[in-house]
C-alpha cells in the first residue's frame, strides 16, 4: 500500500510540474552561457534595486511590490531556483556574481544598482560591489553573514550545519516523490510560518512552486556545501569605503519556541552578533536597523524594514543617480 501511494504521489509530482512548466514565468528568461536565468523586473524609477536571496530562499517576490514604489526592482532566481536552470558550475559566491552580472548585462539593466543581500545573499552582493564598484551606489544587508566568524564556528554550530545539509538531502527525495507538494496543499508552509498569510497569493505561489522542485533542494545543498569556499572568496575583498550600507539585525536567529530548545540558539545568536558588528565596520557610511519583532527571516517577519533601509540608502546617494 505504501509503495502504491508513493508511486501515485511521484506521478502527481511529474504531472503537476509538467502543467506548471506550460505556463509563462512572471519575468523573462536569459541565456548566460548554456543555461538560463529568470529575471522579474517591476517599477520604473532610477536607480535599480537588485535583490539576492538567502540560501534556499526566493523571497524577493514578497518584497517586489513595495520596493517597486521606490525604484526599478530586479528579482532574479539564482541558478537552480524558481524558473532558472541549474548551473553546471560550483555554487560559490564568485560564480553567482559572475552569473548575476551576465544576466543584468543580457537583460540591458544598466547601473547604478542598490544591492539587497539577505543572509547568504550578503556574501554575493558584497563580492559584486568589490568586483564592480562603479556599478553599485548602496547596499542593504539583512541579517548578513561575515566570513571570518563563519569560518570559525563552534563544534555545536558545525553540527547544526550538518543537520541542515542532511535535511536538504532528504528534501531532494521528498520533493521528487511529491511529498513536499502534498504538504504544500495541506498548508504546511503557513503552518510553519503563519506570517506568510499576509502576502499575495501570486507571490506565495511563486515561492512555493520552487520549493516543490528537487532542483531547489539540490541547489540549497550545493550552496551549503560550498559555504566555506564562498567565505574564503569574500575574505579577499576590500572594505566598502564610504559606500552607503544599511545592516538589518534580527532580534534572534530563530524566534524562541519549543523546537529551538533542541538547537544551540544562544551560540547562533552570539555568532550572529559578532558578525553584524564586523559588518558595520565594512563602510564608513553604515547604519544598523533593529528588527525587534523578527527572527532571521526579516523579509517575512518585518518586510517593511527592508523598504525603510532602501529609503535610507536613497537619501544618502548622489541625486544625479535618482533621475528617471
Amino acid at each position: 500500500m505504501k509503495i502504491i501511494l508513493l508511486i501515485a504521489t511521484t506521478l502527481y509530482q511529474a504531472i503537476a510540474c509538467w502543467i506548471e512548466d506550460r505556463k509563462r514565468p512572471p519575468g523573462q528568461i536569459f541565456d548566460v552561457g548554456g543555461y538560463r536565468l529568470h529575471l522579474y523586473v517591476t517599477g520604473k524609477a532610477a536607480p535599480t534595486i537588485v535583490l539576492d536571496h538567502s540560501l534556499g530562499g526566493i523571497e524577493g517576490y514578497f518584497l517586489a511590490e513595495e520596493l517597486g514604489k521606490l525604484a526599478r526592482v530586479c528579482i532574479y532566481d539564482r541558478a537552480g531556483y524558481g524558473w532558472s536552470d541549474p548551473s553546471p558550475h560550483p555554487r560559490t559566491s564568485s560564480q553567482i556574481v559572475t552569473e548575476l552580472d551576465a544576466l543584468l548585462t543580457q537583460a540591458g539593466i544598466e547601473p547604478p544598482y542598490i544591492l539587497i543581500g539577505n543572509s547568504f545573499g550578503s556574501y554575493n552582493v558584497r563580492l559584486y560591489a568589490d568586483r564592480f564598484p562603479d556599478k553599485v551606489i548602496g547596499i542593504v544587508l539583512t541579517d548578513g553573514l561575515y566570513e571570518k566568524e563563519m569560518l570559525k564556528m563552534s563544534v555545536q554550530l558545525k553540527a547544526l550545519k550538518i543537520f541542515f545539509i542532511s535535511g536538504f538531502a532528504m528534501s531532494i527525495l521528498g520533493s521528487s516523490m511529491g511529498i513536499i507538494r502534498i504538504l504544500k496543499i495541506c498548508g504546511i508552509f503557513e503552518l510553519l510560518k503563519p506570517e506568510l498569510k499576509k502576502f499575495t497569493t501570486n507571490s506565495l505561489n511563486f515561492v512555493k512552486r520552487s520549493f516543490c522542485r528537487p532542483k531547489h533542494w539540490m541547489t540549497m545543498l550545493r550552496e551549503m556545501l560550498n559555504l566555506d569556499k564562498s567565505a574564503h572568496q569574500i575574505s579577499l575583498t576590500k572594505d566598502l569605503g564610504a559606500l552607503p550600507l544599511v545592516s538589518i539585525k534580527a532580534n534572534s536567529f530563530f524566534k524562541p519556541s519549543f523546537w529551538t530548545m533542541f538547537i544551540p540558539l544562544q551560540g547562533a545568536n552570539q555568532l550572529r552578533d559578532k558578525m553584524l558588528m564586523e559588518i558595520l565596520e565594512l563602510s564608513k557610511n553604515s547604519v544598523q536597523l533593529e528588527a525587534n519583532n523578527s527572527g532571521h527571516f526579516v523579509w517575512i517577519d518585518q518586510p517593511k524594514l527592508i523598504v525603510d533601509a532602501v529609503k535610507i540608502v536613497l537619501d544618502k546617494v548622489d541625486p544625479s543617480h535618482l533621475r528617471s
